[in-house]
Parts: C-alpha cells; structure tokens; sequence
C-alpha cells in the first residue's frame, strides 16, 4: 500500500477516534478498540496479525501501567480517608501565615495530587478554601485558584499520577527523568498559574462561597479539631517512591553497570518496588496502626480501584492503538513525515497533544492519543534517555492547555466556586493553559541542551 493510502488512513483513523467520543459519546475505551481494529483493517493487515497486534498492545501496556496506577490508587486513598491532605493544607497555612495562605495552598495542591486523584484532592480541600476566603472577605478566587494550580500542575506532570505514567510507558521513558522534568516544569507553571495569577484574577472577578457550599463555622471547627496525622509522617510517604526512584535514575547515571550499589538502586527504586514499598507503609502507618482493622483497610484499598479501572483500560486501548499503527506501517509513514517536518520532537509532541486536547477535552485521552501517534517518531530517530522525559512533559502540557466546556474538570471549579461559564473561562481555563505553556516552554528550553 502506498504512503499517501496510509496517510489517509491514520488521518481518518484520528478523526474518526474524535467523531467517537466527541459526538456519539461513546467511550474513549471502546473507541480506541474500534479505531484500532478499522486502521489495522484498512491499512491491509491480516484479520489475525490484527488481532495479534491488539493483544500485543494492550499486554505491553498494561504489564507496567496496570500495577503502577493500581498501587498509587491504593496508597492515595488511605491518605483521603486518614485525613492526611487536610493535615497537610492546615499545618502549611499555620507556618505560612494567611497572609500567605496562597502559597500555602499551591504547595498543598502540588504535593496531596502526586498520590490522589485531582478532583478528589480538590473536593477534599475545597472547604479550607471556602473558609479562608469568608474569613478574609476575599474572592474565593484569591485562594482557589493557587489550590487548583498545585493540584493541575502534579496531576499533568509528576508520577505516579496516572497521566505522565500512562505516556512514559508509551513512549518508553524512564519515570526518574519524567519526575525530574515534571518538577522542573511544575514549580514555575504553579507559581505563575496559582499564587500570581490567583492575586490578579480575583481582583477581577469578586465571588463568595456559593450557597449551596455553605459550611457553618462549627462545622468548619469540627474539620479543624479532627485527629489528624503528622505533617511529617504524610510528606516522608508521598515522597518515598519519588526518592527512590529518582536514586535509580541517578545511579545508572553515577556508577558502573554491575556496582553493587547500582544494582540495590536499581531494584527499590523500580516503580513496581518503590510504590508496593510506600503502600505497604501507608496501610500500616495511616491504616492499622491509626484504628483500622484489616479489613477495613482491605475495603479503601478496593473502593480505590474503581477509577484507577477506567484509566488503565483507557491507557491499555492506548496501547493496542499504538501497536497497531506501528505494526500496520502507518507509524513509520507518519514518523518520516513528522521528520520532514523539521519540527523538533519536544514540540511537535506538544502540537499533537494540544490538537487532540482542545477537540475532545479529556486530558488522559489527549495524553493516551498523543503518545501513540508520537511513538513511531521516537522508534524512527532512536530517541532514549532524557530527551524522553522531555517529550512525556511536553505531550502532559498540551493535554492541559485550553481546557474548556468538554473537560469535566472545567464543570467541577464551575459548580463548586459558583461561577457563570464566562468566568470559569476566563480563570480555570486560562489557569490551565499558562500552566500548559510555561510547562512547555520550561521543557523546551532545556531540550537545547539535551541531544
């Protein structure tokens, strides 16, 4: 088949995949399967490579995502349920002070969503912030929005959250270099997007808590007076699998290969051990050892599951479509053409990204498509290393930028901050496109310096 029928085909492959969940509604799982199945099909595979191909993709994927998003969900929830996030927003206001409970609140944002899930971090704090806010007679914007930048930026960009994890797996890059990069990324990206921007747009746009959030002031009290854990014990287990993994990364950088040392590193600083070794803390530290019985523990850790379900099957179709495109011939096709292209990786990864986030809204999908489409590019040039790290940031900024009325982040700030659409236009969605763009640019100044 020639290459133009193979252009052909991936493009309408994509468009279809948009046509899918965009208008029909149906599932991004089950889309990716269809659109998998269609392009293998028309690009002339055999009915049984197809298949072979779909299995091959969906094993390989999930064989590393499945445990890692399955462990991170688990020792998230024991921290939603102990209390810890709260623990963490009111030690950080205290030693801040509320004059700068801004920053308080950005800090707890980026460390509570390393292992919660955004919109559960952010329901779980959202009170402190109604209570600071009609405590200072501010915009509940002025504090709002620095919280949610905290949370955006490490849901986008730091593992084990299950988007840059998903896009390290498809694109082959090592999670220490992601962690790095993402937090490089993600402290400027926090900083303008939450306290700075926050300050600016609350000045702009004056709303108090919506009536429908009310919380009386002994209630606000009863959250304040509840038995906590330590602010030390939560921030050493959120950065437990982070250290770890990272002294992996540095060791293969800092000593022989067959080092003693290099070898230890290498093996508790696996995802796979790192994360077992937090959670395993985490069900004792915050589950047995504060009042729950085993089986309690047991029940949060299935509950936890739930959604941690749906974004590894959704990232597994990822995989069986990125296997399928390579497989099929259209990957190296369209990897030849983004060469001549003369667009450097890092950005077209965020051309991508960005194109598929602003059609269907959903940041894991635009994630998830991005990196299969951007992978035959990666297997043509023979990126590794670093540069990797580089372009899985850069895929997770432009699946932040622009989110708008088909991102149901965009419906949760709406509701529970009481804003009109307009509003939540001009401060959620523009709070996640500087935290897009300055992630990106951060990211794309340092790949001058790495080949």
């Amino acid at each position: 088949m020639s290459d133009v029928s193979l252009i052909f085909i991936a493009m309408a492959g994509i468009f279809l995949l948009l046509f899918l969940v965009i208008r029909t509604k149906l599932h991004a799982f089950v889309a990716l399967l269809l659109v998998s199945l269609i392009v293998g099909i028309a690009a002339g595979m055999p009915l049984g490579d197809v298949i072979d191909s779909m299995e091959s993709g969906m094993g390989g994927t999930l064989g590393f995502v499945a445990i890692v998003v399955g462990l991170g969900a688990m020792f998230g929830k024991l921290l939603e349920v102990s209390g810890g996030a709260e623990r963490l927003a009111q030690t950080l206001i205290a030693k801040f002070g509320e004059d700068k409970a801004q920053w308080a609140l950005g800090i707890t944002g980026f460390l509570v969503a390393i292992p919660v899930f955004f919109d559960v971090g952010f329901i779980i704090l959202v009170p402190i912030v109604y209570g600071l806010a009609k405590k200072a007679g501010k915009s509940i914007l002025y504090y709002g929005i620095p919280l949610l930048a905290g949370l955006a930026v490490t849901h986008s960009f730091i593992p084990p959250t299950p988007g840059p994890i998903a896009v390290a797996d498809l694109v082959g890059a090592d999670l220490g270099w992601v962690i790095l990069f993402g937090v490089l990324a993600g402290i400027p990206s926090m900083i303008l997007a939450g306290p700075i921007f926050g300050r600016y747009i609350a000045s702009k746009i004056d709303v108090g808590v919506p009536e429908y959030m009310q919380i009386s002031e002994e209630e606000q009290q009863k959250e304040y007076d509840k038995d906590l854990p330590g602010f030390g014990l939560i921030t050493t287990l959120i950065l437990i699998p982070l250290v770890l993994i990272l002294v992996n990364t540095i060791s293969e950088l800092t000593l022989a290969e067959g080092n003693v040392f290099r070898s230890i590193a290498t093996f508790i600083g696996h995802p796979f051990v790192a994360l077992t070794f937090a959670t395993l803390l985490t069900f004792t530290l915050l589950g047995t050892k504060r009042g729950y019985t085993r089986d309690e523990v047991q029940e949060i850790a299935t509950k936890a599951m739930e959604p941690a379900g749906i974004i590894i099957l959704v990232t597994g179709a990822g995989g069986v479509f990125k296997q399928v495109l390579i497989d099929s011939g259209v990957g190296d096709v369209l990897g030849e053409i983004m060469i001549d292209s003369a667009l450097p990786p890092v950005l077209l990864a965020f051309v991508i990204s960005t194109a598929v986030r602003l059609a269907q809204g959903s940041a894991t999908v635009a994630m998830v498509t991005a990196a299969g489409l951007v992978s035959p590019l990666i297997e043509t040039l023979g990126l590794e290393g670093p540069v990797l790290g580089l372009v899985v940031i850069s895929i997770a900024a432009g699946a932040t930028v622009f989110s708008h009325v088909n991102d149901s982040g965009f419906w949760l700030v709406n509701r529970y901050f009481g804003l009109d659409v307009k509003d939540t236009l001009k401060s959620w969605t523009v709070m996640e496109t500087i935290i897009g763009f300055v992630g990106f640019g951060v990211v794309f100044a340092i790949s001058f310096f790495i080949s």
